[in-house]
């Protein structure tokens, strides 16, 4: 592990990603482009379904058609997918569309979360990070980072999100606040990070893009839900 340090920032802790697992590809996708996580399986959006597969095995258990072309969250009920400049809100035992909003970036949006009662929206290329009402899309904060946001998680009262330019990708923490970096997962290069969730306990499920795979990376200082016997 190393540190970095700029003037009047916080100490951002620097650590190679650990990727515990992969997932996929899964039959007729090529590409995960949102990832969520309902506390027993993890949802990819792979652009015309979503498919939901069970962490421990591996295997598809569900498939919604459903598009999905960046984020994906869950909150406790419904799924949200980013799908071009809107977002739905889905019901996962039918894959019905119950309601839309519009998207902050109409239609530049990425990661997608569920947190606080809000919807947290990426934004890529504007490196920014959009609190949002889930009723009506009305942005109520906004956070900026320094890198172009991919995936967006909340766990632990912590801030994560995923960036990707050129060949270099990681997983990293930021103050809410100022958008500090606290700490960043470095992914090996040419891996890519799209979608990201956290299990709630010691694993992140991070997209990957045209690879069409899933990867279960350790969250540092965590143990997972599968290593503690629990699911």
């Amino acid at each position: 592990m190393s540190s970095r340090t700029n003037q009047g920032r916080p100490r951002t802790a620097v650590h190679a990603a650990e990727i515990v697992r992969e997932y996929g590809p899964f039959p007729g996708a090529d590409k995960i482009n949102g990832v969520t996580h309902d506390g027993q399986r993890v949802w990819a959006a792979t652009g015309a379904r979503l498919v939901a597969f069970d962490p421990e095995s591996g295997e598809p258990t569900r498939t919604l058609a459903c598009a999905g072309d960046a984020g994906t969250a869950f909150d406790g009920t419904h799924l949200y997918q980013i799908a071009e400049s809107r977002i739905d809100k889905i019901d996962p035992a039918t894959g019905d569309i119950v309601a839309s909003i519009p998207a902050p970036g109409q239609g530049s949006d990425s990661g997608l979360t569920w947190a606080e009662g809000s919807l947290w929206v990426g934004q890529y290329r504007d490196r920014k990070i959009h609190q949002i009402d889930p009723a009506t899309g009305a942005v109520i904060r906004t956070i900026e980072t320094n890198r172009f946001v991919t995936g967006v998680t909340w766990v632990d009262g912590e801030l994560w999100h995923g960036t990707w330019e050129g060949d270099d990708s990681d997983i990293r923490r930021i103050d809410p606040a100022s958008g500090a970096v606290l700490e960043q997962l470095e992914m090996p290069r040419g891996t890519g990070v799209s979608g990201l969730e956290s299990d709630g306990a010691g694993l992140f499920y991070a997209g990957g893009g045209t690879s069409g795979k899933v990867r279960a990376v350790r969250r540092p200082g965590r143990a997972s839900n599968q290593e503690k016997g629990t699911s």
